[in-house]
């Protein structure tokens, strides 16, 4: 229980890169600078784990069982921030990136399930209660109007949908750290693209 609730913490802790320009300590190139810095960091992390064979205390806090031979949540976590971060503008990026970091974590303290199994019907509304609320804190001041409770909706119901069920490919399902925020990014911009509201994507590495 106490490795679980170390797992969730890290997990939540990611929401302090969404914080930086939310709270006007950084601007969106700045994050993005430290999206790709911390991605480098996990990408050396994950190289010494499988690659080199370094076991240390910190992968035992931070995998599970079924990681040990495949590269871990914690990776795809950074990689799936990174990307949105890097493909979207903030009003975009932000709530995908806070779904991912507070929305999954409550998630999976309300229900949990294997890597092969579907999360029950409760989870999936009380994650696309959470997540359509922190959708729209974002969403709904920068756009306003009902493309942007719409948008904040459709967001929601697609990081709901990537968190409760987990694609298999090749017999090996696809982890929700990796999907959950591209899914709520795409489902946000998608309304916001066909509603004339823009720009919503902004694939500009900060070079």
């Amino acid at each position: 229980m106490s490795l679980e609730l170390g797992r969730r913490v890290v997990h939540a802790s990611g929401v302090g890169i969404p914080l930086l320009y939310l709270l006007n300590l950084a601007t969106w190139t700045q994050v993005r600078y430290v999206l790709l810095l911390a991605t480098a960091i996990v990408f050396i992390l994950e190289f010494l784990r499988l690659g080199v064979g370094l076991n240390h205390r910190i992968y035992d806090e931070l995998t599970r069982e079924y990681e040990q031979e495949s590269i871990a949540g914690y990776a795809l976590y950074m990689i799936s921030m990174s990307a949105v971060g890097l493909m979207f503008t903030p009003v975009v990026a932000i709530p995908a990136m806070l779904m991912l970091s507070i929305g999954d974590p409550i998630s999976g303290m309300l229900g949990s399930n294997g890597p092969h199994e579907h999360k029950a019907p409760q989870v999936w509304i009380a994650m696309s209660i959470v997540c359509f609320t922190l959708a729209a804190v974002i969403v709904v001041p920068a756009v306003g109007g009902f493309i942007a409770v719409l948008a904040a909706a459709l967001g929601a119901v697609a990081a709901a949908i990537a968190d409760g069920i987990k694609p298999i490919i090749r017999g090996i399902p696809v982890d929700d750290n990796l999907t959950i925020p591209p899914a709520g990014a795409l489902g946000i911009a998608i309304v916001l693209w066909l509603g004339g509201v823009g720009p919503v994507v902004d694939p500009v590495v900060p070079f």
